[in-house]
């Protein structure tokens, strides 16, 4: 058995290479810590209680191809990631280390480039960047550049994604598809921007943070749908938590230029990477209201999406009502529709 792209691509196939090369060989006791949640959960992060607040961990490594991209570049995508990635967690940043992997040969400019985009995003949003490290390989060893980032925050209420329960509704907080349609264009040679394509790319701390604070005992789980997109993300929801979730397929908000494109190369769109929105599961009561914050709060495209339920015969599997009237099982992502795209 070999690896292959599709072990990256955050489908099945991770989840089976995790489980042969680490899940299976860590002891139950040890993959979390007392009153916390770590790899037991695989959620956006880990979580440590200290006193009466938790620390929240997350790391991933970024080595999107093209390293430079309509909406984005590789440093804006591993810094807006990574705060997401502590957002989801219900967290605020308070800290980032870095670390950069270079081939030998690669452009000064280029680098330059790259870590000036991150510092940015690191800068706008008042987050302290506290360490990191340097690494370059021989020329032909690596593709230009990977970053690894650490991301440390600080929640009082942790947002698991094992809280899921049946009622709660499915809310997204924009258009979706966007980076993974981008990426993809780029990806076959083609002029993103021609076919009116950008990356969604942005960290999503101000104003969202505010407004999930606000609920967040009403939110039962939370995650921006990157590598396998919205499909993923909620199979993997439905999986974890023993539960049938239903969305609706003329509900879910996708750009005309992105569905145009996603029809031309026949991709389904549910499968295709977002990062700048973030998938909410919240009770159907707060739902309309977390909503109506969201729009005003400037993401107008903010809405409800489907609902989770309960179901024996369904238990773990997502459903898609289609504009027709019919019903789709919508699978997990099992391939590799767009290697390296974050």
């Amino acid at each position: 058995m070999s690896v292959t792209l599709a072990h990256g691509a955050g489908g099945e196939k991770t989840l089976e290479l995790l489980t042969k090369l680490i899940l299976s060989k860590v002891p139950e006791t040890l993959k979390r810590t007392p009153e916390g949640s770590g790899i037991d959960v695989l959620d956006d992060g880990a979580c440590v209680k200290i006193g009466d607040k938790y620390l929240i961990v997350t790391m991933d490594s970024y080595t999107v191809n093209p390293i430079f991209f309509p909406g984005g570049d590789l440093g804006k995508l591993a810094a807006s990631g990574t705060i997401n990635d502590l957002v989801a967690m219900g967290a605020r940043p308070i800290a980032m280390l870095d670390s950069l992997i270079v081939e030998e040969g690669t452009e000064i400019e280029i680098i330059d480039k790259i870590t000036s985009s991150f510092i940015d995003i690191v800068v706008r949003e008042n987050i302290p960047l506290i360490g990191g490290d340097l690494k370059v390989m021989p020329r032909g060893q690596l593709d230009k550049i990977v970053i690894t980032v650490t991301g440390l925050g600080i929640a009082k209420r942790p947002i698991i994604d094992r809280d899921l329960r049946p009622g709660d509704k499915i809310v997204i907080t924009g258009n979706i598809a966007e980076h993974g349609a981008t990426i993809m264009a780029l990806q076959q040679g083609l002029d993103a921007e021609r076919y009116g394509l950008h990356s969604d790319c942005r960290p999503l701390l101000r104003p969202l943070l505010d407004i999930v604070e606000k609920y967040v005992n009403h939110i039962h789980a939370m995650r921006d749908p990157t590598r396998g997109g919205l499909a993923q993300t909620l199979n993997e929801w439905a999986r974890d938590t023993g539960t049938l979730i239903l969305i609706y397929e003329d509900r879910i908000p996708i750009r005309f230029e992105v569905r145009k494109f996603c029809e031309m190369v026949g991709v389904d769109p549910l499968y295709l990477a977002c990062e700048g929105v973030m998938t909410i599961a919240v009770d159907s009561e707060t739902a309309p209201v977390l909503v109506e914050e969201l729009q005003s709060a400037g993401m107008e495209n903010a809405t409800i999406i489907g609902e989770v339920r309960e179901s024996e015969k369904f238990r773990g599997t997502v459903v898609c009502r289609t504009v027709s009237g019919g019903l789709r099982i919508v699978e997990p992502l099992r391939g590799s529709l767009v290697p390296r795209i974050c």
